[in-house]
């Protein structure tokens, strides 16, 4: 064979498709907080779009209440948990051991949602106003005790309501209520039935990270590997959402997970649009470190909250909590 020939046969070996050996796959499951909704479409993504495979996993899903995550984490009945931040937060205090890897949410989505036409604007507003919550034991009774103090005002100078969840939205549209203290994604159904509605994040002045991907102490420390490789999957599935495919994400969630949501896509994709992609998966942390990066301040910030307001009965570092994606392994 001459020099040339050589030089092509080389080029074709070097332009073919390095060669797949295939690599046994770590199983894990995935508990995530409340029930299938298509606002967990980054982690349906990364089973659906192979992510989680291409980092070695084999990706399963349950679901449970927040609270009851953190101890199955920590007692190793599941490998990882998704559950919102305060539940984590509160179980570290209880000495249950789990630690955040993956600040997913880089706030909450809590809000006071009131009818623009009551002419409330703030929370010095609510005072003498009707203003439901769905349990006194919720995120959100916390978030309006916190709201009305920081305008001098306490729970005795509103009426206070309790109703459930699936009610508490249409009592504000039927006016049985002044305004809500639930979720800031119930904005988008009020207004897609043409309600002018208002809103008060509260994330301003109590913040809180939302869903977060979690782990134990014991499983971090014995498979690293195992935990970086399902945060850089959740990572890599939130930019493909973000970067042009929330529609197809929502899809995709609706089509194999959450089907009782068909119908609502427009609504969702609003959402996704307005407010996941810019300011709940995404932050100036987020630009600067990376998705799932933790600010550790308002980490610390939040807890100390929690503990003023008795959520918690003692204070936790947040160093002790939290860990940056980054420096996992």
């Amino acid at each position: 064979m001459d020099r040339r020939t050589f030089m092509q046969a080389g080029s074709a070996i070097a332009a073919l498709p390095a060669l797949s050996f295939a690599q046994p796959l770590t199983t894990v499951t995935i508990q995530i907080d409340g029930a299938a909704v298509p606002f967990y479409a980054p982690l349906y993504a990364a089973l659906e779009k192979g992510i989680f495979r291409k980092y070695g996993i084999d990706a399963k899903f349950l679901y449970a209440n927040a609270s009851e995550i953190a101890k199955n984490v920590a007692a190793g009945n599941i490998e990882f948990g998704y559950p919102n931040a305060d539940a984590v937060i509160a179980a570290r205090a209880s000495d249950i051991p789990v630690k955040v890897i993956h600040t997913t949410y880089q706030r909450s989505i809590g809000a006071t949602l009131f009818k623009q036409s009551s002419g409330i604007k703030t929370f010095a507003d609510l005072k003498g106003k009707r203003v439901a919550v769905t349990s006194l034991g919720s995120p959100n009774y916390l978030q309006l005790q916190a709201g009305l103090k920081q305008v001098g005002l306490t729970i005795n100078d509103v009426k206070l309501d309790v109703i459930a969840t699936g009610a508490i939205v249409q009592a504000l549209q039927a006016d049985r209520v002044d305004a809500i203290v639930f979720s800031e994604l119930r904005r988008y159904n009020l207004e897609a039935d043409g309600v002018k509605v208002g809103m008060i994040s509260s994330n301003d002045f109590l913040p809180s990270f939302g869903n977060v991907l979690v782990t134990s102490d014991q499983f971090l420390k014995q498979k690293p590997q195992v935990a970086k490789g399902v945060a850089a999957a959740l990572t890599e599935a939130l930019a493909w959402v973000i970067n042009g495919n929330a529609e197809e994400a929502i899809n995709l969630s609706i089509e194999k997970y959450a089907p009782t949501w068909k119908g609502q896509e427009a609504l969702l994709v609003r959402s996704f649009k307005e407010t996941f992609i810019p300011s709940v998966w995404q932050s100036s942390v987020t630009k600067a470190k990376g998705l799932g990066a933790a600010d550790m301040a308002v980490w610390q910030k939040s807890i100390d909250l929690l503990l003023e307001y008795k959520v918690i009965p003692k204070r936790v570092r947040a160093e002790d909590l939290v860990v940056q994606p980054s420096a996992i392994g």
